[in-house]
Parts: C-alpha cells; sequence; structure tokens
C-alpha cells in the first residue's frame, strides 16, 4: 500500500475494526419526548440517555428557552471578550450556590470543563520546583486523561477505587510537587460509586487538590440534587467540582465550581475556556431554570432513585452480571462484543433502544449494555425492560 495513500490506510484501520466488532457509526435518532425516539419510522423507548430527571422536555425549560430569545442565538464571542452576559453571570452564580461552591465558570461542555480545570491546575504546578501530579482513578473519563496526559505533568493510575494504591502513591508523595487527585463520583460506564469519604479521610492525613467530576451524579444525589458529595455530607472536602449540564440538567455544556481563586486560575490559563466561544446564552437561562425545578420538583430524583433501586434488585435475581451500586447507570456486563452487539440487537427489535458499549470505551472483555433510567420511565415500561433484561440469561 503506497505509503502517501492516507485514506486507503484509514479504510484499513476502520476495516480491522468492523472484522472485532468495534466499528462505530450513527444513526439519525429524532426526540418524541424525554423517554421516546424514533428511528427510520419505529418508535423506541429510549433507555439509553442520560437524561435522568426527563428534564429536556420539561416545559419550564422550554419556557426558559424561549424567554431567553432576546439574547440571541449564540454568545459569539469567548467569554473574555464580549461572550460573557448578565445570564452567563447569573447561572455560574445559581450553579455556585447550589454546588456550595464560592463561584463556578461555564464552558461549552463537560469534557472542555475538565480539559480547562485541568490545564489551571497543571499551571499552578510550575509554581512548584517538581510541578504537579496527577493521580486518577483507572475508570475515571476519558476526558480527565486525556486533559492531564495533554499537559507535561506527571500521571498515575491507581487501580478503580483502589485507596490503598492511593495512599501509598500520597505516602511516596514528592513534597515539592502538587498532588492532585481526580476522580469521578458516579463512574459513567460501571454506575457505581467513588469512595467518597475514605478519599476525604486521606486529605485529612495528606496534602492534595481534589477534583471530583459530578456528571453522573449532579441531579441524582444529594439535597436538590446537589451531588453524591452533598449527600455524602462532603461538599467542603472538594476542591473542584465539575458539573457535565448534559446528562440530568438536560441541556449541553459544563462547569468548574470552586473557589473564586481557582476561578481567576481557570481564566488566565485555563485554555479551553480562554479560546472558546461561550455558551449561548439560551444554555446559561436553562441552566438557571433546571435548578429551580431540582428545588421544586423533588419527586423527579426520588422517583429515579426507586426505579434504580427496584431495577437492580429484580436484575440481581436473575443470571446477569450485574455490577454492585445504586445509580440510574446499570451496567449488564456480557463479555465479548460479539454478544453486547447481538443483545443490543435483540432489545432494539422488541423496542427497546439500548446500545452495546464496546473497548475502548471499557477494558476488553467487559463489553456490556448500558442501560440508563429516567423518573419519566413509565411503571409499565419498567416491566417491560425487565422482562426482555431477563430473557436473555435464559
Amino acid at each position: 500500500m503506497p505509503q502517501n495513500d492516507w485514506l486507503a490506510h484509514c479504510s484499513e484501520l476502520l476495516s480491522g475494526r468492523s472484522r472485532r466488532n468495534l466499528l462505530r457509526n450513527r444513526k439519525i435518532v429524532q426526540p418524541i419526548d424525554s423517554t421516546h425516539v424514533e428511528i427510520e419510522g419505529r418508535r423506541f423507548i429510549n433507555f439509553s440517555a442520560n437524561n435522568y430527571l426527563g428534564l429536556s422536555h420539561h416545559s419550564r425549560m422550554i419556557e426558559a428557552l424561549h424567554r431567553s430569545q432576546h439574547a440571541g442565538t449564540g454568545a459569539s464571542a469567548a467569554g473574555l471578550i464580549s461572550g460573557y452576559t448578565q445570564l452567563h453571570a447569573q447561572a455560574e452564580s445559581t450553579l455556585a450556590r447550589w454546588k456550595g461552591t464560592e463561584t463556578a465558570v461555564l464552558f461549552p461542555s463537560g469534557y472542555q470543563a475538565n480539559l480547562g480545570a485541568v490545564q489551571a491546575l497543571a499551571a499552578i504546578g510550575e509554581t512548584y520546583r517538581n510541578g504537579a501530579r496527577f493521580l486518577i482513578d483507572k475508570l475515571s473519563h476519558a476526558s480527565l486523561i486525556d486533559a492531564v496526559r495533554a499537559t507535561e505533568s506527571t500521571l498515575r493510575v491507581f487501580p478503580h477505587n483502589g485507596i490503598a494504591k492511593l495512599r501509598r502513591l500520597l505516602e511516596d508523595a514528592d513534597g515539592d510537587q502538587l498532588q492532585i487527585v481526580l476522580t469521578e463520583s458516579i463512574f459513567s460506564m460501571d454506575g457505581d460509586a467513588a469512595e467518597l469519604k475514605q478519599i476525604a479521610d486521606l486529605k485529612r492525613e495528606f496534602p492534595f487538590v481534589l477534583l471530583l467530576d459530578e456528571a453522573h451524579g449532579s441531579g441524582v444525589y444529594g439535597d436538590n440534587g446537589a451531588g453524591l458529595a452533598s449527600e455524602s455530607g462532603l461538599q467542603n472536602t472538594v476542591d473542584i467540582s465539575i458539573v457535565t449540564l448534559s446528562k440530568a440538567i438536560g441541556i449541553a455544556g459544563g462547569a468548574v465550581c470552586s473557589s473564586t481563586v481557582f476561578r481567576d486560575a481557570i481564566l488566565n490559563f485555563g485554555r479551553a475556556y480562554i479560546f472558546s466561544t461561550s455558551v449561548m446564552p439560551a444554555v446559561a437561562a436553562c441552566a438557571i431554570e433546571a435548578v429551580s425545578i431540582l428545588r421544586d420538583e423533588p419527586q423527579r430524583q426520588k422517583r429515579v432513585r426507586k426505579l434504580s433501586t427496584y431495577v437492580r434488585a429484580e436484575l440481581e435475581k436473575s443470571k446477569l452480571n450485574i455490577p454492585p451500586g445504586d445509580s440510574p447507570i446499570v451496567p449488564v456486563i456480557s463479555g465479548s462484543e460479539e454478544s453486547a452487539m447481538k443483545a443490543a440487537e435483540r432489545l432494539q427489535k422488541k423496542g427497546l433502544l439500548i446500545f452495546a458499549v464496546r473497548p475502548p470505551t471499557v477494558p476488553k472483555g467487559a463489553s456490556r449494555l448500558r442501560v440508563t433510567l429516567s423518573c419519566d420511565h413509565t411503571d409499565a415500561e419498567i416491566e417491560q425492560l425487565l422482562e426482555s433484561l431477563k430473557k436473555l440469561s435464559s
């Protein structure tokens, strides 16, 4: 194959993924409401979205979208130029109060929020004699791993929830190096929780910065959905809290919630913020409304938690491999890529939209169905889901 025929090389690369059942592609999915979609003329119950509280189609969210029309369709500039409006400022204040921090910074995505926070931390690390060292849970989101790799800082990975290993890393830490621990609160693929209380105990013994990615914890856990740290009474232990607005909040974007001093570090050293156009004002307006809905309608949070407990308990009675946890992310581990793909196809034929998750998103041999629950799923739909999943083990 000629070296300069790069498209032929690309095709061969993709063909290899296809042979291993790892090729990814897209389908056009038309939303109907918070829990139903249409694909190629067929209606599906959506058990694959992260719309845990059904806010994407909530009437108050739609109204907030319309009320913000005066601000235009886009911010048209970075936040440090002319893209920082009153709506952006109000949304950041609202998110900060909700998360119990001094301030917050809005980003176009949760991925960029993690990137901007890590960039600012790496810059702070440059003021230390031996820089910064990032200690990250093995199953943390790719955005955190990618962000650290893009810096020149040291990266050490500890086993998933491996507190003993994390302790050893902290015991061996260089006193002239900034230590930073990165973890998710609720892990996106396994649906289990970080050992926050044990991490908090370590923080009383060792000096380190704790960045907690609450992408899947925000909205579902804690007072008014403030997150797992809130539910655990550990908000003050977390130095930097990342909120992803595209999950339970039902819109798009992300935010870094922190002290005012670290906010200013992001504005000066977080390239992901400095060189990005601000989120559209409508996103800011909807973020404000979402926090208000969480306060006014606690039944949404209570229902999704109840459904999560019920579905997991029912599936544990079967022969299916369900990891422990209590979140609305319910992984059904099948093992091989082929078995996960076939299981997803069987469920989709029954009108249940559930996708197979394969490497490199999950480790080899751990392919799975990733089932996600919403408070808007009806009891009948939940029973249909359980019946269909249980048949996979028969």
